[in-house]
């Protein structure tokens, strides 16, 4: 990988142009990066990983990863289970199964899609299904922005500048904080993130595949997380006191959304930790020494950022400022066109526009950065640079297809909700009560969400189950949402129903056209295993001690 676009100089210490960087051994980089992971003795395995000593569990991993990949290509495995849909459709609606909504309490029955209103659904629906896969448009566009940014050489620059001053450790537990963190901008993270830590960990001589696991587990198993709050707060608040209501509406109207802000914000901090030591000790040795070119170290003497370049981020730092400046005036003041009723940040139309934000502000800068290096001479180039970036998109265009029918026909037919409402009548069947029945709560909840990805979809559905059975049992709302967050967030990065999860194979196959789900389902497991594990243990915790989970959100519930 170039560090550098094309037909871009460099300068030496005089500003005289010299030779063009040349490619590093990436052997030597990195040997120096993990020599102990890797025995010079051993074969290699796809990937640039080598087959030393394995321990059990990184040959579960391998075991994982062998029987996962000797599946179809993911487009076809989408397109495959889409066809498995379709048949369980058939098969249960013939069988008659049903169950109540806990919501409207009507009846959910299945939707056969072999039926005459079916197929004529998903003839003319397949389109819809594809233009509607909800990461598609949001790809597309952001990948604008940040292909600017890339395509100029100001991404690169920057990676350059950060390998100078950053020390190496602190590199993936940033990545990890960074992913938790962009929860507050929605689904942006998914995004952004992955194909940026890729490249970073390629300029440290790391594997970007560690790199996009790192910024993965972040984004994905972090998602309720954070030291802010964000618009899942409101969403499962809100849901969380309509079920509350129905036990004691006068506790009700004392909740506030802010009930667990004390509990993500100690969250944010474990995760971190935690995803930061599963990369360092489980993944990266795994994953081995990257083989790919680009490979660059902080010694090389071509790393140093030339006069030119120098230039060019002033005048990108300038352009982000006087971006940023003008972005704040949309939401900054009190009566701000970017602000919701009332003056509401958290549900605004500002919240609504990240993506549109996100854009700006990588286009702008990198559009100056260009120009100001020679690189962007005319609209011409801007097009060019632009159409190469979307032209690399051109995997996931067809992952998107096939996924978007698979997750629209799940959907259509009614089999989520089904698996939801079944799984939490089992709950309320086994009487169990306080630990046990947190912990119950959260093994279930791990193992719906891969197959239901919406966390106020699943909640909507058990929410109003779950908290008056907790409420009756002396455990707070508030902790029962606590504990529905921890188990909903820690397995998304196993699901192939994440509707992001097309993306992040799509970046993976960018450096590495073998990778496929089992890969990564296997980069993934240790990450979740260890969230669940930790995450739970915090929450077992925090219900020991009595914290507080924000305000005036206690752990118990008296009558």
């Amino acid at each position: 990988m170039s560090m550098r676009p094309e037909g871009q100089s460099r300068e030496d210490v005089d500003g005289q142009p010299r030779d063009e960087h040349v490619a590093h051994d990436a052997d030597h980089d990195a040997a120096d990066h993990d020599a102990a992971d890797h025995d010079a003795t051993t074969g290699e395995q796809p990937g640039g990983r080598r087959r030393g000593r394995r321990g059990i569990f990184q040959s579960f991993l391998d075991g994982v990863e062998f029987a996962g990949n000797k599946l179809p290509h993911p487009a076809t495995l989408f397109a495959l289970l889409a066809l498995l849909v379709v048949g369980l459709s058939w098969l249960l609606s013939q069988l008659g199964v049903t169950a109540q909504d806990p919501v409207e309490g009507e009846q959910i029955e299945v939707f056969n899609l072999l039926s005459a209103e079916g197929v004529e659904w998903m003839f003319t629906s397949a389109v819809d299904n594809f233009i509607n896969f909800a990461p598609l448009g949001v790809v597309l566009a952001t990948m604008l922005g940040i292909g600017m940014a890339e395509q100029s050489g100001l991404i690169g620059t920057l990676l350059r500048s950060f390998i100078l001053s950053v020390p190496k450790l602190l590199v993936t537990t940033g990545i990890v904080f960074a992913g938790i963190m962009s929860s507050v901008a929605s689904d942006a993270g998914y995004v952004v993130l992955p194909p940026l830590a890729a490249i970073l960990f390629i300029a440290l001589g790391r594997h970007p595949l560690a790199g996009i696991a790192a910024a993965f587990a972040g984004v994905s198993a972090g998602f309720s997380a954070n030291l802010l709050l964000s618009g899942t707060d409101v969403m499962l608040g809100e849901l969380t006191i309509e079920a509350a209501a129905t036990v004691d509406s006068t506790y009700a109207e004392g909740m506030n959304l802010a009930m667990n802000y004390w509990f993500i914000i100690a969250s944010t901090f474990l995760l971190t930790i935690v995803g930061t030591l599963v990369s360092h000790f489980i993944v990266e040795p795994r994953l081995g020494a990257w083989k790919g070119e680009g490979v660059i170290s902080a010694e090389d003497e071509d790393v140093a950022i030339t006069r030119i370049e120098r230039r060019g981020l002033v005048a990108a730092g300038i352009a982000l400022v006087v971006t940023s400046a003008l972005l704040a005036l949309l939401i900054v003041p009190e009566d701000a066109m970017l602000r919701g009723e009332d003056g509401d940040v958290v549900q605004s139309p500002f919240m609504d526009s990240l993506v549109v934000i996100i854009i700006i502000a990588f286009f702008v800068p990198g559009l100056v950065y260009g120009i100001v290096t020679k690189v962007v001479r005319n609209d011409t180039d801007v097009v060019d640079q632009l159409s190469k970036t979307l032209a690399g998109m051109a995997v996931f265009l067809v992952l998107a297809f096939t996924a978007g029918q698979f997750i629209a026909y799940f959907d259509e037919s009614n089999l989520g909700l089904l698996v939801s409402v079944f799984g939490a009548e089992f709950l309320d069947s086994i009487n169990l009560t306080g630990v046990p029945l947190v912990l119950a709560l959260i093994l279930f909840v791990s193992v719906v969400n891969l197959f239901v990805g919406s966390a106020s979809a699943k909640w909507a559905m058990l929410a109003p189950i779950m908290v008056p059975i907790m409420m009756h049992l002396g455990i707070s709302p508030e902790f029962t949402q606590a504990a529905y967050r921890v188990a909903d967030s820690s397995t998304n990065i196993l699901s192939p129903l994440l509707t992001y999860f097309a993306l992040i194979i799509a970046v993976a196959q960018k450096y590495d056209r073998r990778i496929g789900i089992g890969s990564m389902i296997a980069t993934m497991l240790p990450y979740s295993i260890a969230f669940v594990l930790a995450w739970t243990a915090m929450t077992m915790g925090w219900m020991w001690l009595d914290l507080p989970l924000g305000p005036n959100s206690p752990v118990t519930y008296e009558p």
